[in-house]
């Protein structure tokens, strides 16, 4: 891990495109400014891993279990149109 001292409104630049920006300082707290492109997502950590949780979650359906529920409607849809 790469640590920096930083005073308020100075910078950390990660590559090209990507600027840190201390905004302000108050006791224990840092408030700090990121400016990034667009197609980069910026999350507080806690917020990325419930994002990735709910991901993993998501990515968990039981195939067999949506065909049924699929069938089941088709069925259901027939007996309708008939």
């Amino acid at each position: 891990m790469l640590v920096l001292a930083r005073k308020p409104n100075q910078s950390i630049m990660i590559g090209d495109e990507i600027e840190i920006r201390v905004v302000d300082i108050k006791g224990d707290q840092v408030k700090i400014g990121i400016t990034a492109p667009k197609n980069v997502s910026v999350h507080r950590k806690e917020i990325y891993e419930e994002i990735q949780a709910s991901n993993i979650e998501a990515s968990k359906t039981n195939a067999e279990t949506d065909l049924n529920n699929l069938s089941k409607i088709i069925v259901k849809k027939k007996k309708k149109d008939q």
